[in-house]
């Protein structure tokens, strides 16, 4: 039986192509992935993510904790509430268990936000690692997350939700603020794009999600997510990166933090050897010359070997075919993709392709 967010009925009601995510039944789109693709990009458009799994944290060796448990480090946050820091979640072996995004509340509290199709391994993780602490390990099932995004997303917020959001416009990006005691908005996203992520009791998401949608901002599936996401090279767990890669062969070595260097986190030594040998593999960004569509797992041939795309798509801001790839860590500029028993040209370029809605790339860009 495929659960069901606290925004199911608008979904229906909005005549929503419903797909299985991770035993959740959530929208793919909405009529048209092209159109909210660019809705995103150009105007203004939301997604229901209440399906994400969200944890409180608590204790006081809470953050002694979470400079366990994390590559990235905590401290970095310096105890300013609402801060957000960006992390993976290693095993001993410097394989990413998720990615994550964990607020800073208080001297005894942070929230975390993870991925639900690792909801179940996650949870049972950070139990384990939590014995050896005095923590206390809530999840708030009984909030609802809705993330608005684009060029126009937190002025149609700010007219949706009025004076109550009021706290939140002054936000940095990558900071959070509690507006009240029901409401949370932090200024991060998955699109490339400026806007919110809002938390908020389940009971009131429908009447939110009313409010934005009479605002003019469009409902956005999970296809235009994806493709979002991927111009604005952001990794998806579970495609770019899982319990046999590391941060480091993922375009994730920012987000490791080796200082101090007598903080001892899950997976320190696994990727202290492959940073000091340095990484066999990296990802990069692909454009496809000429004609054709790259999806995931087509094999790349380089001079210096094989690797593989691990996300691929057309992007409708660049109207051509991209990808993210993990190929040796020795690849040049050019490159052949094997699709459908032929292989075509492409080009190695950086990442991202698309940010803030304007091409970063141009066939001449390379790393």
């Amino acid at each position: 039986m495929p659960q069901h967010t606290p925004l199911y009925q608008q979904h229906l009601a909005a005549k929503a192509k419903m797909v299985d995510f991770a035993g959740w039944e959530m929208p793919v789109h909405y009529g048209s992935q092209l159109e909210e693709h660019h809705q995103v990009r150009r105007d203004a458009g939301m997604f229901d993510v209440s399906h994400m799994v969200v944890l409180d944290l608590a204790g006081p060796a809470v953050s002694d904790f979470l400079r366990r448990l994390l590559a990235n480090d905590v401290a970095r946050l310096n105890a300013t509430p609402g801060r957000a820091l960006y992390s993976c979640m290693l095993n001993e072996r410097g394989g990413v268990i998720d990615d994550l995004i964990v607020y800073f509340m208080n001297d005894n509290g942070y929230r975390m936000v993870v991925n639900a199709a690792t909801r179940d391994k996650d949870l049972a993780w950070i139990a384990q690692q939590a014995t050896a602490f005095e923590v206390s390990i809530r999840e708030r099932d009984d909030l609802a997350m809705i993330a608005v995004q684009g060029p126009n997303a937190r002025d149609k917020t700010r007219t949706a939700l009025g004076e109550a959001l009021a706290p939140a416009m002054a936000l940095k990006p990558f900071f959070a603020t509690e507006c009240s005691d029901e409401l949370f908005v932090a200024r991060t996203g998955y699109t490339g794009e400026d806007g919110f992520e809002i938390m908020l009791p389940a009971a009131q998401a429908g009447g939110v999600w009313k409010a934005l949608l009479a605002a003019g901002v469009a409902p956005i599936g999970l296809g235009a997510r994806d493709t979002l996401r991927l111009e604005a090279g952001m990794n998806l767990y579970g495609q770019d990166m899982d319990e046999d890669t590391s941060p480091l062969e993922a375009g994730l070595a920012w987000t490791v933090a080796f200082e101090p260097a007598g903080r001892d986190f899950i997976g320190r030594a696994a990727l202290e050897a492959q940073h000091e040998a340095g990484p066999a593999r990296k990802l990069v960004g692909l454009l496809l010359e000429g004609r054709g569509v790259l999806r995931a797992h087509q094999k790349v041939v380089t001079t210096a070997g094989e690797g593989e795309t691990t996300s691929g798509s057309f992007s409708p801001t660049l109207g051509q075919a991209i990808a993210l790839a993990r190929v040796p860590a020795t690849a040049g500029q050019t490159c052949e993709v094997e699709i459908r028993g032929k292989r075509l040209p492409a080009r190695i370029v950086k990442y991202p392709f698309v940010r803030h809605g304007q091409p970063c790339i141009t066939y001449t860009q390379t790393l």
